[in-house]
């Protein structure tokens, strides 16, 4: 990353992206994969979004990651580019190392006692785990949304979202324009806007995520990880959230980890398959759900363990 590219964003100072937002999501009614389709027929319909053809966010390249809980050897050596503007699914049997390796990419599973990483985690050309990056930097960088919604309970819906930028000390913002700016960019806008100073958590389960997706977005992230973002959401919540994640790709580099097949058949570009700490396999949607290249990702995307 040169100083002159005009995707940098120095880690010393919040980006610069512009305020306009991506169009609505297509009608989940008018997709070609029917209702209660296999992950499989999902997957090689149309029903994800194009790859925007303007870059306009940030890769992260994963060299030779390991974390360790104590002497538990958790993520063994794992390699992996998410490109930029993407959604990339990770997905795997429970206790694979998923959330593991997410909360490596933002210095989050440094924050657990005894837990520690290993490698280098690129974001463009920068180091993240270098010893001269602010955590709090890597952080309002990449942005994450919990499995749980997590509105700030004494907060208002409005507060809620400007906590990001006042936690992250940003100066010279139009806190009132940025806030609806992301309320608008979590599709949540048209809900609220006549209750702005209503608690946050009295909020629908969906809405309270689109809250918290907003709060991320507020400080202009380059990269948002999801954690199971839509495993407490009915199945109305998580299409909101899926058809977020499609619009949100147009401006971000999106990593979600999921145990639904279906939703990173629907939401993901490339989706990462893990099994016991290691990489197993990383390849687009389409191929590792119909023609995966190796016989333990059949066996998972088949389910016939997991």
């Amino acid at each position: 990353m040169t100083p002159n590219d005009q995707r940098a964003t120095p880690l010393d100072a919040p980006p610069d992206i512009e305020s306009q937002m991506p169009d609505a999501a297509p009608d989940r009614a008018s997709q070609d994969a029917p209702v209660g389709a296999t992950a499989r027929e999902i997957a090689v319909s149309t029903d994800r979004r194009p790859v925007p053809s303007e870059l306009t966010a940030r890769a992260v390249r994963l060299k030779n990651v390991n974390a360790y809980y104590g002497d538990t050897h958790a993520i063994k050596g794992v390699s992996l580019d998410y490109a930029p503007n993407q959604v990339t699914a990770m997905i795997g049997p429970s206790g694979c190392g998923k959330s593991t390796l997410v909360r490596c990419i933002n210095r989050m599973h440094e924050e657990i006692p005894g837990a520690r990483a290993e490698g280098e985690v690129l974001l463009d050309d920068l180091d993240v785990n270098g010893s001269n990056v602010d955590v709090v930097a890597v952080r309002r960088a990449i942005g994450m949304v919990f499995q749980k919604p997590n509105p700030f309970p004494t907060m208002s819906i409005f507060d809620n979202v400007a906590a990001g930028l006042r936690l992250s000390g940003l100066r010279g913002v139009d806190m009132r324009e940025r806030v609806e700016r992301s309320l608008v960019g979590a599709g949540l806008w048209d809900e609220v806007k006549d209750r702005l100073s209503q608690p946050g958590v009295g909020l629908s389960g969906g809405q309270q995520q689109r809250l918290c997706i907003a709060r991320t977005i507020a400080v202009e992230p380059d990269v948002i990880l999801m954690d199971e973002p839509c495993s407490a959401l009915d199945p109305i919540a998580t299409l909101k959230i899926e058809d977020l994640i499609q619009e949100l790709k147009e401006r971000y580099t999106i990593v979600i980890v999921t145990h639904n097949m279906q939703q990173a058949a629907r939401v993901a570009d490339t989706t990462a398959f893990m099994l016991m700490g290691e990489l197993v396999e990383h390849a687009p949607t389409d191929k590792i759900f119909s023609n995966p290249g190796d016989s333990r990702t059949e066996e998972y995307v088949t389910g016939k363990f997991g």
